[in-house]
């Protein structure tokens, strides 16, 4: 209500220190589609366990790029904006635009599969398939508009979304230790392309 969105620390009360997510942070899903993603790969380690066979759980973290899906809550911020910018509306920004995020290009999240998939030594475990540079939703926004048409200047029109958390970025170290595989589409080069982009309709 007051306009502060950083989660305060319980003992000073001072705005906490949002840190990259590792695979071995506790899970902590916060709304139906989180915990049925988490779900999943509990029953692949569970399948894997029973058949003594490793399991590779990729964590893909906000995937944009070409073709994709329009007009869907699940598609993330990138889609969103995107559909807005397309009917000349400018995209809507809840809280401050400070969210941070992980936008990784969707041809760096192919790599990372293939990588997985065709790697000598299977990976048992999960690995964030993550760019390892946090933005914000805010700058996604801007980036965006800028692209598609400077006019139409996101509104940073304050509110949030329910379920949602303030900082959600991740560490890919494992994930590059293990196969390899580093990001290779920056985030300006990436965007570009996505402005210009159709969007997927089904």
């Amino acid at each position: 209500e007051d306009g502060n969105y950083e989660p305060p620390c319980p003992v000073c009360g001072e705005s906490l220190e949002a840190v990259a997510i590792t695979e071995d942070v506790a899970c902590d899903p916060r709304n139906v589609y989180a915990a049925t993603k988490l779900h999943q790969e509990h029953l692949a380690f569970a399948f894997g366990a029973e058949h003594r066979s490793d399991v590779t759980a990729l964590r893909f973290h906000n995937v944009y790029g070409p073709r994709m899906p329009q007009l869907t809550p699940y598609a993330g911020v990138a889609s969103i904006f995107l559909s807005a910018l397309a009917a000349g509306v400018a995209p809507n920004v809840f809280e401050d635009g400070g969210q941070t995020r992980d936008f990784v290009h969707v041809i760096d999240v192919a790599a990372s599969v293939c990588a997985a998939l065709t790697s000598e030594a299977p990976g048992n475990g999960a690995y964030n398939v993550a760019s390892g540079e946090p933005r914000t939703v805010l700058d996604m926004a801007t980036a965006l508009a800028n692209a598609v048409d400077p006019a139409l200047a996101p509104a940073v029109v304050g509110g949030w979304r329910e379920g949602d958390v303030r900082h959600v970025f991740a560490s890919p170290k494992r994930l590059w230790d293990a196969f390899g595989c580093r990001p290779t589409v920056p985030f300006d080069v990436g965007v570009s392309e996505l402005a210009t982009a159709p969007l997927r309709v089904a």
